[in-house]
């Protein structure tokens, strides 16, 4: 039993990520619950977080002969990707200078905020349902797939993301929802969050500076 938890899928990289992973998942799932002006706080703050211990995250070979089952299906994708249009409203769309289009178009190129952290969730909640299920030889293949789409996909989406999301934040424009736009929004306390947390431990470590 002691090999089995020698294995890289039980790293303290690995097992970080999926920490960080379950938080982006559980907030991209719950958009609507959150006032804009919080969406965009909490969002400039786990993007960042995501990306950082995903560029640790080790490369490994695949182990198993089939693909690993994924979870997330087309009914979780809309879901998500409404959530997030919902709460962006008039700011969900943004100029996208980094597609492989930009050469060949004479127009600017579109991206949509809710379609990108719709795709990273797709990626990392695949990722994380195949790491619950406990298999060393299933969580080192997601790892696996994982690993490669962020280099060849998700990454990149996440990083033009987290630019435009930026760019809304701190546009000095006002971000209240209109009238017409839906609003769903709740009065969750963000207090005992994740991000808050993290941010709350590191500044008691530090307090003496």
């Amino acid at each position: 039993m002691e090999e089995v938890f020698d294995h890289v899928v039980y790293s303290k990289n690995v097992v970080e990520f999926v920490t960080v992973a379950k938080e982006y998942c559980s907030f991209a799932e719950s958009a609507v619950q959150y006032s804009r002006k919080d969406f965009l706080s909490i969002a400039g703050r786990i993007l960042p977080l995501l990306y950082l211990k995903a560029v640790v995250l080790p490369k490994v070979e695949s182990e198993l002969d089939d693909p690993i089952e994924k979870t997330v299906d087309e009914m979780m994708y809309a879901q998500v990707k409404e959530g997030v249009e919902v709460k962006m409203g008039r700011f969900n769309d943004y100029l996208e200078v980094f597609s492989q289009d930009m050469k060949y178009s004479e127009t600017p190129v579109i991206a949509y905020v809710a379609e990108d952290l719709a795709d990273i969730y797709q990626d990392v909640k695949d990722f994380i349902s195949a790491y619950r299920i406990g298999v060393t030889e299933i969580m080192n293949d997601a790892l696996s797939e994982l690993v490669n789409n962020f280099e060849l996909y998700w990454g990149q989406r996440l990083v033009n993301t987290l630019r435009a999301l930026h760019a809304v934040q701190y546009s000095g424009e006002d971000l209240e929802e209109e009238e017409g736009e839906q609003n769903q929004e709740t009065s969750r306390s963000t207090d005992n969050w994740f991000i808050s947390r993290f941010q709350k431990d590191w500044q008691d470590e530090h307090e003496d500076f």
